[in-house]
């Protein structure tokens, strides 16, 4: 019973294992055709990448090879603030139109300001837009369109539009409401009617 359970084990460790290895498909110099679970050696050929059946997709793997190499190379990423309003709100919906995928920061705290001006410069300029190595401060539809061309995004219409909401402000921390103090009782509390000494026995 014991040695069933460990093969019981095993088995299912094994399995698992297989749906998370990354499956490579290369041709060697003779034109052979490897199936592998290993990286292939640096002459291979033709290298393909394949996803074991039943392995959950990552993100972005099914994305236009043009899209994954754009965003391996200049990731976007949009600084934008609860209190921005419209030109927040144009520069997002140019990036869901254009279907390009990216990171919002809202800057509500402390932290994210700093991450701001360290990645834009002084000012603290919402809305500001990362791509790769390029920044701008501000929105300007024709200079955000120059920055995706030349990290090499697809132009607008060729990939599907997203939708992409702002980010959710964090709730208002509220203090704990301090307890009152219970009013203090007895005969010589404030407000307290005065009472009558007791009274001596008649002798």
């Amino acid at each position: 019973m014991i040695a069933r359970s460990t093969l019981l084990t095993a088995a299912l460790a094994l399995a698992a294992s297989a749906a998370s290895a990354q499956i490579y498909r290369w041709t060697d110099d003779n034109g052979k055709v490897h199936i592998t679970d290993t990286p292939p050696p640096a002459g291979a050929k033709n290298v393909k990448k394949q996803r074991p059946a039943g392995a959950p997709a990552a993100e972005g793997e099914n994305d236009p090879f043009v899209l994954q190499q754009a965003r391996k190379k200049a990731p976007v990423t949009l600084y934008s603030a609860p209190s921005c309003g419209e030109p927040c709100s144009i520069a997002r919906k140019l990036l869901n139109e254009r279907g390009v995928p990216f990171k919002e920061v809202s800057v509500v705290e402390e932290a994210q300001f700093e991450e701001l001006t360290k990645a834009v410069g002084g000012g603290g300029v919402v809305p500001s837009l990362v791509v790769g190595a390029s920044t701008l401060q501000g929105f300007q539809a024709s200079t955000y369109h120059a920055m995706l061309d030349a990290a090499g995004y697809p132009k607008t219409g060729v990939l599907a539009p997203r939708a992409q909401q702002e980010p959710k402000a964090p709730a208002p921390q509220t203090e704990p409401t301090p307890q009152a103090e219970a009013a203090p009782t007895g005969p010589y509390a404030p407000g307290a009617r005065p009472q009558r000494p007791p009274r001596k026995p008649a002798p």
